[in-house]
C-alpha cells in the first residue's frame, strides 16, 4: 500500500502500518486534513479491541484509484458491502430520471430510491438522503451547502443529470472527501439549439404574436432580420462554442468574450475574440453561456446593461444570476433593449408574480433546454455511468479534488 502523509500529526508516522500502530490515539470520527496521498483520513468508531479503524480515500496524480479502504481489519460497518449500497434522487420533479431503463443498471448494486416530488424543506431533503451512499442530483433546483454535506457521513458521490454544477458546494465536497461527477459536452448541442431557438422567437417577436392572436387582435409590429446582425457570445465552453456556429451558419458576425479564449477554434469557425465592453457595445444579441461562479455572478449588470446597443437582444441559457433581472426588466420596459429569451431565472420555478412575466417583449422557457427525449437520455445514461465508473475504482467527469 502506498504510504499515507498525514499534515500536523507529529505522533503519527507515514506508512500504512505504522497508522495501524497508532489508530488508537485518535478520537472517534475525528478527520485529519487531506495531503497529496490522502484526500480524506477518518476514524470509524472502536474496535471491540479499543483500536480504531482508518478509512482513506487514497489518490495519485491523476486522480482517485479506487475507493475509500479499510487499513485496519476487520472493518467496522464505515461503508456499505458493494451489494447493499443505497442511490437516491432525493428531488426528481420535474420528471426526469424515474422512468429511465439505465436505473436497471444501479439496481444489481443496491436500492435505487427515487423521490418524485421536490423537498418541501432543507430537513426533507437530509431526511431523504440521510442513508444514501449516491446522490443522483437531477434538478439544481436542489442544492447542497457545506452544513448539508458535512451532515451526510454516509454520502460518496453526487453525480449530477446535467453540466452544471452551481447546486453543490465543490470545495467542501472536496475537503469531505465526496466525490462530484457532472457531465460536460454530453447535452451541449441540445442547449445550444435551444438558445438559437430563443433567439430567432425573440427576433420576430412570436410569443407576442401568439398572445395577440389569442385575444382576437391582429397586429403587426417589426421583427429582427438575423442575417448579418453581431451575435455576441459570453463564455465559449461547449455550449457557447455550438451557439457560435449555429450563429454563423445563420449569416451572423460572432465575437466572443470568455475567461478561457480558445484562439485555434476561432479562428477555425471564423469568429472574433474582443473585449468585454466591445462586445456589449457591438451586438446585435448577447448570448450568456458562462458557468455560475464568483466571477460570473451579475455579469450582466445595470452598468453593463446601459452599454449595450440600443435594441439588442439578450439570451440566456446559463444561469438565472449571470444577469441583473431588475435592470433587464427596466431596460425591456423602457425600450432600451428590444427583447429577452430566457431559459433560466433567479428563482424556479418562477414566481407566478415576478416582473419578467409582465414584459411583452420576451420569450420565456422553465429551464427546459436540455429537455427533449434524446437529451434525458444523454442525461440519464451520463449519470449512471458516472456513479458506475466511480464504484469499479475509476471515477470520471470529476470536478471535485
Amino acid at each position: 500500500m502506498a504510504p499515507i502523509a498525514a499534515e500536523g500529526s507529529s505522533n503519527i508516522d507515514r506508512t500504512s502500518s505504522e497508522w495501524r500502530e497508532s489508530a488508537g490515539q485518535l478520537p472517534d470520527g475525528e478527520r485529519l486534513p487531506a495531503s497529496p496521498a490522502a484526500s480524506t483520513i477518518e476514524c470509524a468508531p472502536k474496535r471491540p479491541d479499543g483500536r480504531l479503524e482508518i478509512h482513506a480515500t487514497m489518490w495519485e496524480f491523476k486522480g482517485p484509484v479506487r475507493p475509500r479502504e479499510t487499513l485496519c481489519r476487520p472493518r467496522v460497518n464505515k461503508e456499505p458491502p458493494i451489494t447493499d449500497l443505497r442511490f437516491v434522487a432525493p428531488g426528481d420533479f420535474p420528471p426526469q430520471i424515474q422512468a429511465s431503463p439505465h436505473l436497471a443498471g444501479l439496481r444489481d448494486k443496491g436500492e435505487v430510491v427515487i423521490h418524485t416530488d421536490r423537498p418541501a424543506s432543507d430537513e426533507d431533503k437530509l431526511a431523504r438522503v440521510a442513508e444514501a451512499d449516491v446522490i443522483l442530483n437531477t434538478r439544481s433546483s436542489v442544492r447542497w451547502s457545506e452544513t448539508d454535506l458535512a451532515s451526510l457521513p454516509r454520502l460518496r458521490m453526487i453525480t449530477t443529470c446535467s453540466i452544471g454544477t452551481d447546486a453543490i458546494d465543490l470545495a467542501a465536497a472536496s475537503r469531505l472527501g465526496i466525490i462530484v461527477s457532472n457531465q460536460p459536452r454530453r447535452t451541449a448541442p441540445v442547449v445550444a439549439e435551444h438558445a438559437v431557438a430563443l433567439m430567432m422567437a425573440t427576433a420576430r417577436r412570436t410569443s407576442f404574436y401568439t398572445a395577440e392572436l389569442k385575444a382576437g387582435r391582429w397586429v403587426n409590429v417589426d421583427g429582427v432580420y438575423l442575417h448579418g446582425k453581431t451575435l455576441g457570445i459570453v463564455g465559449t465552453g461547449n455550449i457557447g462554442k455550438l451557439t457560435a456556429e449555429m450563429g454563423r451558419a445563420l449569416g451572423m458576425r460572432v465575437v466572443a468574450w470568455t475567461f478561457r479564449p480558445d484562439a485555434e477554434w476561432a479562428a477555425k469557425h471564423g469568429v472574433q475574440y474582443v473585449d468585454y465592453e466591445q462586445l456589449l457595445r457591438t451586438s446585435d444579441v448577447v448570448s450568456l453561456h458562462l458557468k455560475l461562479t464568483r466571477e460570473s455572478t451579475g455579469m450582466l449588470g445595470r452598468e453593463q446593461i446601459a452599454a449595450m446597443k440600443p435594441g439588442a437582444l439578450v439570451v440566456n441559457v446559463g444561469r438565472g444570476a449571470l444577469l441583473d433581472s431588475a435592470a433587464l426588466v427596466d431596460a425591456l420596459n423602457d425600450g432600451r433593449l428590444g427583447g429577452a429569451g430566457l431559459d433560466v431565472f433567479d428563482a424556479e420555478p418562477l414566481p407566478p408574480d415576478a416582473p419578467i412575466l409582465r414584459c411583452d417583449n420576451v420569450v420565456l422557457t422553465p429551464h427546459v433546454a436540455d429537455v427533449t427525449p434524446e437529451g434525458m437520455e444523454m442525461l440519464n445514461q451520463g449519470a449512471v455511468e458516472n456513479v458506475l465508473a466511480y464504484l469499479s475504482g475509476n471515477p470520471i467527469n470529476l470536478v471535485t479534488n
